[in-house]
Formats: C-alpha cells, sequence, structure tokens
C-alpha cells in the first residue's frame, strides 16, 4: 500500500453505521407471508460488519421492485445515522434483476474499480460464472454505496477483500470538501 492510501486510512473513520438491504421478490415474499426472516446472507452481512465494530442502523427485505429498492435507498440517503448502504440480490442478468439499474442513476461518482475486482477475485472462486455478476459501488450525498450478488459467497468475498479494508477511506473521501 502506498504511503498516501496509508495516512488517508489512517485518518478515516474506523466506525461506521450501515444500511442492509435484501433485493430478493422470493425471500420478501415468504417474510410477507409468514413474519419469519430466513436471510443468510443478510445474517452474514450484519455479522461480519459487528464483527469488525461497525453498526447496522437499518436492515430491510424488499422485493426486486424499482420502486421499493429507490424508495430505500433515498431514505438511507437522508438518514443522519447511515454511513454506507449495501445491497445484497438482483444483480444478475434475468430481467427481474432491476438493482443496478435503480442504484447507478442516483450515483454522484461510481467506482467501476469496485466491479472489476470483484468480478476478479470471484473469477479465482468460480471461474467463468463471473462475468454475470454487475457487482456495483459509488458514493452519492457523501455515502458510500455497493451492489452484491445475493449469494453468502459473494457476499463474504466483497466484505472480507473490499468493502471492510476500505468503507472509512472511501466515505473519507465522499465527504471532503
Amino acid at each position: 500500500m502506498s504511503r498516501t492510501a496509508e495516512e488517508h486510512k489512517a485518518s478515516a473513520p474506523e466506525h461506521l453505521k450501515f444500511a442492509v438491504i435484501i433485493c430478493s421478490t422470493s425471500r420478501y415474499k415468504e417474510f410477507s407471508e409468514s413474519r419469519r426472516l430466513n436471510d443468510p446472507s443478510g445474517d452474514l452481512i450484519v455479522k461480519m460488519l459487528k464483527e469488525n465494530g461497525h453498526a447496522v442502523t437499518m436492515r430491510r427485505i424488499i422485493s426486486d421492485d424499482k420502486t421499493q429498492i429507490q424508495r430505500i435507498l433515498m431514505r438511507a440517503l437522508k438518514s443522519r445515522k447511515v454511513d454506507a448502504i449495501i445491497f445484497s440480490g438482483g444483480t444478475g442478468i434475468s430481467p427481474r434483476d432491476v438493482t443496478i439499474e435503480t442504484v447507478q442513476p442516483l450515483l454522484e461518482k461510481e467506482m467501476p474499480g469496485f466491479g472489476e475486482v470483484f468480478r476478479a477475485l470471484s473469477y479465482e472462486k468460480i471461474g467463468s460464472a463471473a462475468i454475470l455478476t454487475r457487482a456495483l459501488a459509488g458514493v452519492a450525498k457523501g455515502k458510500a454505496i455497493f451492489c452484491l450478488p445475493g449469494s453468502p459467497q459473494a457476499v463474504s468475498l466483497a466484505l472480507k477483500k473490499l468493502i471492510l479494508p476500505e468503507a472509512g477511506h472511501i466515505i473519507k473521501h465522499a465527504r471532503e470538501e
């Protein structure tokens, strides 16, 4: 790591407040009908964030629906209790996968390197199927936004290798004047 990057990370916030949003029509439907939360990826995100000293101040399961995604994103962007937002699900290529199309236009700055590095890391784990993900990250309103695939393996990889090491650094720069 360069000296400049080390200095930036040293002055970055260490404890962040996260919103965790799961985009899954099937899980949303199951939760709506049974009021039981069956969310392995969301549980893993929360666990990993808390183990690393972060707080989860908002957690939702929503349908793969542009209106719901946009509404919850706007709520999180306006909240003083949220520094970073993680979406999980809806990043594939099926017609119902609309997370990227909904989030991307609301980003002030996109971080293409996030998706590029995530796909490279995924390729090492799962091979050529890694090209099917459209993982995305960027910033808006001084907050970091990450869009991840819905699988627990993808969530773990993204958090361990990218989000946890860089979230504070991203927030530091997103809030500079």
